[in-house]
């Protein structure tokens, strides 16, 4: 056995001696000691992580456990929340190899030396990155290394938030007069991050805006956030730009306005998103699809009224938001039980997959098929899945799924290649899954995190003498295994 495989084994075997064991006999200070100790002893593990991932990265390690990327690699197998902040550490803490092969030093030395020594933690390093990518490009290479080489010594004593606090006067002092931000500082911090739905749904969108873009989104709010206009809750509200309404109309509207600013910027905001999507400016189609908002809900929900609906881009939608919707779309009818007029065959015909195919694609899998990953319908490529295109594989839409450009580009006979196979019996039957081509082979997997609730109605209508173990569901989130409530 590799002597580093054998030393993990027993790192593994101490951890379970100290898990297994009993503090009460230990006095105050000493238990003090050991929660410093222990946060020590986790931020060197982080240092010598980060060397395993870079190992993973140069040698294209991650192919051998079925990863595309190094980054699916960190999503998927060690289920990091932010696997790009993760590789952004990597590649500043860590020596790097040139295009001639040869290492090069850390580009933030003093920040991985303390990392390794424990002194500081992963947080800390995030804040001190964050600083310095907001140094301007003119500032010398010798002031920069000084910054960082001071922040790193700030952060052994500081927690992460005082490092951005220490940060904006290290800033002050490298550009007092803000003379040496040029419009490549502006350019490279440019920023804006759609944050996850909520358990209400709701969204956080946070930017940092070049000037222009903020003098443009300034304009908008003017004339779109003016009392009284574009009001979700006033049906007599003018739409659009206030110039094009009645002044009287608009005064009285005004009146009722009871919105704070900051609602009349939202309401502006998607009054200005509705007119670029209903209003023709994004095209007649994105990959295939109409640009437009595209919701896939059943039969039963539509019924009663109730649940939550996903969009082909990713969003989940209350039904009754779904039902307002509703009252203006153009409604695309997916049915399974019997072939449409539309043309879903067309054999060797055509390559690409028609809107109808694309439609009824979305309505069978929500998403990419390949299982675990969380790629959203409206960005998948339709691939052949019963047989390559360059094989002889026909464009019929049972014999495609979507896959997004990674994992469609992951499909091939090489060993660390994977293979799409249909699945023949159980509750994913009819869709394709997916396995890497092992010897033996592995078992078919279909992607069912675009799929929950489709899930939780299974797990609802299980007989109830049906065991615990056998009722929960085997959906594998980057870092959590969903089971049902109780």
């Amino acid at each position: 056995m590799n002597e580093l495989v054998a030393d993990y084994a027993a790192l593994e075997q101490i951890l379970d001696k100290i898990a297994a064991s009993d503090s009460t006999a230990c006095d105050e200070e000493t238990v003090a000691e050991l929660a410093i100790r222990h946060e020590h002893a986790i931020r060197r593990m982080e240092s010598i992580g980060n060397q395993r991932i870079l190992e993973v990265s140069d040698r294209d390690a991650h192919r051998t456990v079925g990863c595309v990327t190094v980054t699916e690699f960190l999503q998927t197998k060690l289920r990091i929340t932010h696997p790009k902040k993760r590789l952004d550490m990597v590649r500043s803490l860590e020596p790097m190899r040139a295009m001639t092969g040869e290492k090069l030093p850390p580009v933030c030395p003093n920040s991985a030396r303390e990392l390794a020594a424990g002194t500081i933690g992963a947080d800390h390093v995030h804040a001190i990155l964050d600083v310095l990518k907001k140094i301007p490009s003119a500032v010398g290479a010798e002031q920069r290394a000084f910054a960082e080489q001071t922040l790193a010594e700030f952060a052994t004593t500081l927690t992460p938030k005082e490092i951005g606090a220490a940060g904006v006067r290290i800033l002050a002092h490298l550009d007092p007069d803000g003379q040496l931000t040029d419009d490549r500082d502006r350019a490279r911090n440019r920023k804006l991050n759609l944050g996850c739905q909520d358990s209400q749904l709701m969204s956080k969108l946070t930017a940092t805006l070049d000037p222009i873009t903020r003098a443009l989104f300034d304009v908008v709010l003017a004339k779109w956030a003016a009392p009284g206009m574009n009001n979700p809750d006033d049906d007599q509200s003018p739409e659009g730009d206030h110039e094009d309404a009645n002044p009287e109309l608009l005064k009285e509207a005004a009146d009722r306005d009871c919105r704070s600013q900051s609602q009349r910027n939202h309401d502006a905001f998607k009054a200005l998103l509705d007119a670029a999507v209903n209003g023709g400016l994004l095209g007649g189609s994105h990959r295939g699809l109409p640009p437009q908002i595209i919701v896939s809900i059943t039969d039963a929900q539509l019924r009663e009224h109730a649940g939550v609906a996903r969009t082909a881009t990713g969003s989940d939608l209350p039904i009754s938001d779904v039902i307002k919707l509703a009252t203006d779309a153009q409604p695309h009818l997916a049915v399974f039980d019997d072939v449409t007029g539309e043309p879903l065959f067309f054999g060797r015909g055509r390559r690409l997959a028609s809107q109808a195919q694309r439609l009824m694609a979305f309505a069978q899998y929500k998403g990419c098929s390949k299982d675990d990953c969380t790629t959203p319908f409206a960005h998948t490529e339709m691939h052949h899945a019963e047989t390559d295109w360059a094989d002889g594989g026909h464009t019929d839409s049972p014999h495609m799924a979507p896959a997004c450009g990674r994992h469609n580009r992951a499909v091939g006979a090489e060993p660390h290649q994977w293979a799409t196979e249909k699945i023949t019996d159980g509750p994913d039957r009819g869709r394709y899954g997916w396995r890497r081509n092992t010897d033996p082979p592995e078992t078919l997997r279909a992607n069912q995190l675009h799929r929950i609730d489709e899930l939780f109605e299974r797990y609802r209508n299980l007989p109830d003498d049906v065991p615990a173990p056998k009722r929960c569901f085997d959906i594998t989130w980057p870092g959590v295994l969903m089971y049902p409530a109780a």
